[in-house]
């Protein structure tokens, strides 16, 4: 097996982190062989929420990317692949997808105006140029000729606005409604022109139209028919679903694209990362993505593993208008009895970065801008005597199971540390529905979170703190300070005037212990040696599917 070093941005070392990795593998061996304990938890890596979003600055690092020497063959035409998943995808509708897999999955059905390449540039996708009126205010999109959804009929102006003004509707929930609260009205002069007029300047909106939560679909469809069925203009159709087993994709014959390599990808579901890991040694899965290096490192054979950081993030996400988690002073008394590198050393070998808000390369939050960059747990009493609560507390926390792993070491080494503190950490476990339910509707008190970043800070934070947000239940918290910094970010176009706004951001976030933001990782994309044409991306896309192939 090989493990091909994929860093698109590098994230910083931070923290006593010492890539020790014969000390990593004795590790691998214990929790190999030891049972699961009691609580078998999984945070929610379903909830990214994040899509893609592109820099529009440059980034603050340099990028390295380490390869194989001898370039991949080209893909050959035809054939079948398939994809070991944990967990069945939730939902096949695009404007209401936050699980993982259903996320992945769609961005593969579906189209949207705008696109990224494997370097996070934005550049066309439905729409083949547009254009900015000088004053910010209209972004004029020429769409593709010849475009057609998979049922065969064409695509044009009337189906972008039809997509646009539903996901704007309150009444149905779309997850990226926030991402058009600026568009008041949307002009189509002919069917293949669309003009998006903005109450302001918005200067990451091309970047988060990227989002197959902003997926453009028939207007001669309804949320009703689409969850049975899709109708897209990707390069893959829904071919079959079954319910715990299995969703497979075919070939879009109508695509307006280079015709998928592959026949049909299945996306096959597996109890775990180690179940998914077995089938790849036995040749019965080609291609998985794994949060766990442990898990990854246990796959024999013919495999190719690369490594590719992400700026999705770990989180102890706060509820500050739940419970305890209404006190300021809780908050952080949480934020201060918390060793971050240490948690990231007990679930994931230490193979990431400890992290601020903010994980997007130009924008990047600096780790150590709070006020207990390293666990304090004398603040930590303090904190606690001042919220009145000098005699310990008990917070509940949220988990789901089976999205990723790892999670089951976060929460347990979250919760020994704050016990530690005097605070008691009860750890609900629920099916993964019932997290997304409960996620989504702001019903918890604190919740253990995987969540995606995204390169533009405004598409990555932009539902979830401004008091109009969304998503703003999620985050259970707002204030004026953040609503105007969100604004001036929107429209601020001078790149080193908009890294200061989004430092602000980070501050208000870190200084009011609004989540406790822990670390960035990194995922492992094993594929079988047969084959080829797949590139993993800092964002966790799996877009390339539609280039992948057979040997």
């Amino acid at each position: 097996m090989y493990f091909h070093y994929i860093t698109k941005y590098d994230l910083p070392v931070c923290g006593r982190h010492q890539n020790n990795r014969e000390g990593k593998m004795t590790q691998l061996k214990q929790r190999l062989n030891a049972p699961l304990k009691a609580i078998a938890l999984a945070s929610s890596a379903g909830l990214v929420l994040a899509g893609c979003a592109s820099a529009t600055e440059e980034p603050t690092t340099e990028p390295t990317e380490t390869t194989s020497a001898t370039a991949e063959p080209e893909p050959t035409s035809g054939g079948s692949m398939v994809v070991g998943i944990t967990v069945d995808p939730d939902t096949i509708f695009p404007w209401k997808a936050t699980q993982f897999q259903a996320f992945r999955m769609l961005e593969n059905v579906y189209d949207t105006l705008t696109a990224f390449d494997a370097d996070l540039n934005v550049v066309p996708g439905l729409a083949e140029s547009w254009e900015v009126s000088d004053d910010g205010l209209a972004i004029t999109f020429d769409l593709r000729d010849g475009v057609k959804f998979s049922d065969g009929s064409d695509f044009d102006s009337a189906d972008v606005k039809y997509s646009y003004e539903a996901i704007q509707d309150e009444a149905n929930a779309a997850v990226a409604r926030s991402t058009l609260g600026g568009v008041t009205s949307i002009d189509t002069p002919d069917s293949d022109t669309v003009v998006l007029n903005l109450a302001t300047a918005d200067v990451g909106i091309l970047a988060n139209l990227t989002s197959v939560n902003l997926a453009i679909v028939s207007s001669d469809d309804t949320e009703e028919t689409l969850s049975t069925a899709t109708n897209g203009t990707g390069p893959f159709v829904l071919e079959s679903r079954t319910a715990g087993q299995n969703v497979v994709l075919a070939r879009n014959p109508n695509y307006w694209g280079d015709a998928t390599p592959l026949d049909t990808v299945e996306f096959r579901v597996l109890p775990d990362e180690a179940a998914i890991a077995a089938a790849m040694s036995a040749g019965n899965v080609q291609m998985a993505v794994f949060s766990d290096p442990i898990t990854a490192r246990t796959v024999t054979g013919d495999v190719t593993v690369n490594t590719t950081p992400q700026l999705s993030y770990h989180a102890l996400m706060l509820n500050a208008r739940n419970g305890s988690m209404t006190d300021k002073n809780v908050r952080l008394a949480i934020q201060c009895a918390i060793d971050r590198q240490a948690v990231l050393d007990t679930a994931l070998l230490g193979e990431g970065a400890v992290t601020g808000p903010i994980t997007s390369p130009a924008f990047r939050s600096d780790p150590n801008a709070r006020p207990c960059p390293e666990r304090d747990l004398a603040a930590a009493a303090e904190y606690l005597a001042a919220s009145g609560n000098a005699g310990g507390l008990e917070i509940d926390a949220i988990v789901a199971q089976n999205l990723y792993a790892g999670a089951v070491e976060i929460a347990q080494a979250v919760a020994a540390q704050l016990a530690e503190a005097n605070i008691t950490l009860n750890l609900e476990v629920l099916e993964s529905g019932t997290y997304i339910d409960r996620w989504i509707a702001g019903d918890f008190e604190s919740a253990i979170a995987l969540n995606g970043g995204r390169p533009d800070p405004d598409g990555m934070y932009g539902r979830y703190f401004p008091s109009t947000g969304n998503l703003n239940q999620v985050s259970g918290y707002s204030s004026e300070t953040m609503d105007a910094l969100f604004a001036a970010g929107k429209s601020e176009g001078d790149p080193t005037a908009r890294k200061q706004i989004y430092a602000d951001v980070s501050a208000e976030l870190e200084d009011n212990a609004v989540w406790v933001w822990l670390f960035s990782g990194y995922t492992y994309t094993a594929t079988s040696d047969s084959i080829t044409g797949f590139t993993p991306m800092t964002t966790g896309s799996w877009q390339y599917l539609r280039t992948t192939g057979l040997k």
